[in-house]
Parts: C-alpha cells; structure tokens; sequence
C-alpha cells in the first residue's frame, strides 16, 4: 500500500494543517536537583536518566528534547520526573495534540541537521519552536485527536514488541553470565599470585583437573598504533579500537593502511577505559585474516601452542576477567599494563573440555549478542519495522518543504 493512500484512508478526507512546534507546546528549561533528597523519580538529561530523588519538575505526560549533548535521544514521559538544564520539557496543548503523537514526529526529524553548537551539539528553543508539526484535521479537534491516537496505537504495538524483545534479552544476558562464570569457575588459582600458584600446582590439582598458568606462559603478546592519520571512509582494514570490541563490531573506523596485521585467533583486548567504563577487559577474536589493523591500547594476544590451548576459549576466560577489572578504581581512568595482562592466571584444562565450553558459550553468545540471529537480530527488525510504519504514518503531504 502507497504511503499516500495509507494515509488517505486514515485521514478520511480530514486536510492536514502544520502548525509550529511553538504553538502547540511550550518549551521548558530544566532545574538544579542539587540538594534534593534521594527517592524514586528519576532525574533526566540529556544522555537518559542521571539519578533518583524525592521531588518533581513535572508530572504531565511530555517529551523531553536534550538543550546540548547527546541531542538525539528523545524521550517520552508520562511519569513524575525531574529534569536538569541539558534537557527541555515540554509543555503539550493537549486540546490540540496527542503527546505521544508529538514524540512519534519529532522522532521522524534530523534533529543533527538543528545542531547550533560550534563544539559540544546543542539546540535552541528558537531553533526548536519553528519546527512543523502536522496537526490532521484542525478543524475538528475531537476528530484530530481520534487520528493522532489512532497513529500512536499503531506505532506503540511496534515499540511495545521490541521492549518485550529488549527485556527477554535482557535475561538472557543474565542467564549467559551465570552460565558462563560456572563453565568457567575453575577453582582456586583465578586471582592467585604467579609464585603462589606454581608453588600450590606442585601440591595438588584444582578440583576440576586443570593446569593454572600465566598468560606470558600460554601466549604471546603487542600492542596496537594510532591509525587516526589513516583513517579514510572506505579504508580496506577494519581498524580495531575499544568502541569497535565494546559494540562487538557494530561501531567501527577503517583505514587504509594495515600498520599492525591480525590474523585469525588472535585474541584483542581493551587496556585503557574510562573509570567504571564496560569496555576494560572485553575482549574480541579474530574471524579473518587481512581484515583488521590493530590501533593503541589495544592487546593483542595470541597462543603459542593450541594444540593445548583453544584460542576461543582464551578468548572467553579473559573476556572482563576480574583479573583485570580489579585495577578499576572508580574515580580515575584505567590504562592497564603489560605485566598486569601476562600476569593473568588462566585455566587449562582438557581439550575435550576446552571444546564443550567454547560449544556451549557460542550457542550463548550467538542469542546475546549475534546481529545476524538470536534476539539482537529480531529486535533490529523490529526497530526497522517501527520506523518503516513511523514514516508511513507521518509523511504527510508537504512535509519536505516545512521541515527542510
């Protein structure tokens, strides 16, 4: 069905009229929550929610456009809520627009191409309140207002599916880790000194009849170089970096040159986080060779012998070992060292062994995290789906010159 008549069924016959942003909401300013007692209404800015506290700023339904930061994220509330000064609320004329109508459109706008800032991206109410909203059926508010929603209803059973999506994977992740840290709870020797460890594998075995080893026994490691004077669009080389691992490959950089080459099983690892950042210590292996270039502060670690040692299951025993992630002490960034990553006790059991963990964690991985199946792929569709429906919905006649 043509998105024109898609919408003439819907509208019925109804004219569309667009009406500034500014006439049918009232922009707000944000407050200072300093001070103010710890409770249950979230506090918002621009990159979500910041904190909890025990009064509100608001408590109509809302959206909630970001002044300067991360000005994409649009947010709909109809909750109590309090938000500080990086973020607007608005103050919706509700005789004339559906709030969750006003979120679907805004939603639809490249909010990037207002950006007013000269460094950090913010917007303007004077760049926000020109916008234009398309309002069906201004004559007959009743009407107007039985259109709006009936596009929101649509919408929201595409939004409610993926929350659905995003909460079961959610507890997959969960499960996962359980499941991970058993399959890798080896015992004593995990977080034990090199010296200790030696001496204690002379005495007895681990309960599970593994070999505890440093990493510098097992592997070899380098690190990357800056890449950034070879950072081109189209560039041949993925260039791995801490946001390509922290995104599992989803965010990357390419670069013409391959300054340091990496090959298959080889294992990457992120040295420098900020602190209590995701990406310390996560790790990524790689799938193919003449593929990737290696950039700085990243390890690259590879296995002297598999014929004892799988890479995939390296690769799984170091990925956030607490080993590492112990050197995050919350208040300053964590470059980790060299030594700090060859002094990692790892586990090494049988190959059978090493095998039937790596087989199940795969299976695990692949649901978590795969973008191409498992719930990560449904929930893309998904998102693809809402927008497909979203722009079916409020691509109304005229639309490209109002907001160009």
């Amino acid at each position: 069905m043509s998105k024109v008549s898609f919408l003439e069924k819907l509208l019925d016959g109804a004219e569309v009229e667009w009406k500034k942003l500014g006439e049918v909401a009232k922009i707000k300013h944000g407050k200072d929550w300093q001070g103010l007692d710890i409770g249950d209404i979230p506090v918002y800015g621009s990159g979500g929610i910041m904190s909890y506290v025990n009064a509100y700023s608001y408590n109509k339904p809302t959206v909630l456009i970001p002044r300067k930061g991360s000005i994409t994220n649009i947010f709909y509330i109809e909750k109590p809520f309090w938000n500080v000064d990086t973020i607007y609320y608005t103050e919706i004329d509700t005789s004339k627009i559906v709030p969750k109508y006003l979120y679907h459109f805004i939603k639809t706008i490249d909010i990037m191409a207002l950006d007013t800032g000269s460094g950090r991206p913010s917007l303007t109410q004077a760049i926000l309140n020109p916008i234009q909203i398309p309002i069906p059926c201004p004559d007959n508010p009743k009407k107007s207002l039985e259109i709006q929603g009936e596009i929101v209803r649509i919408l929201d059973s595409f939004t409610e599916l993926t929350a659905e999506l995003t909460a079961e994977l959610t507890a997959r992740k969960k499960q996962y880790g359980y499941y991970r840290d058993k399959l890798l709870d080896f015992g004593e020797g995990a977080n034990e000194s090199a010296d200790y460890a030696d001496s204690r594998r002379l005495k007895k075995k681990s309960p599970r009849d593994v070999e505890w080893k440093t990493l510098g026994d097992v592997a070899n490691f380098a690190n990357g170089k800056g890449h950034e004077q070879y950072i081109i669009v189209d560039g041949k080389y993925v260039v791995v970096n801490s946001k390509f691992i922290s995104t599992n490959g989803q965010i990357a950089k390419y670069s013409d040159k391959q300054i340091c080459p990496l090959f298959v099983d080889d294992i990457l690892i992120v040295m420098s986080d900020l602190p209590n950042g995701k990406a310390l210590a996560k790790t990524f292996i790689v799938d193919e060779d003449e593929k990737y270039t290696l950039n700085q502060r990243i390890g690259a670690i590879s296995v002297k012998n598999q014929k004892t040692l799988l890479p995939k299951f390296l690769h799984y025993f170091l990925n956030r070992t607490p080993q590492l992630t112990k050197y995050d002490n919350g208040a300053d960034q964590t470059n980790l060292r060299k030594d700090h990553i060859l002094d990692v006790q790892i586990p090494i059991p049988s190959l059978a062994e090493q095998a039937r963990i790596v087989a199940i964690l795969d299976k695990f991985d692949a649901l978590t995290n795969s973008i191409s199946e498992g719930l990560p792929r449904e929930i893309e569709l998904r998102k693809k789906q809402y927008e497909y429906y979203r722009d079916l919905l409020l691509s109304f006649p005229g639309q490209e010159e109002k907001n160009a």
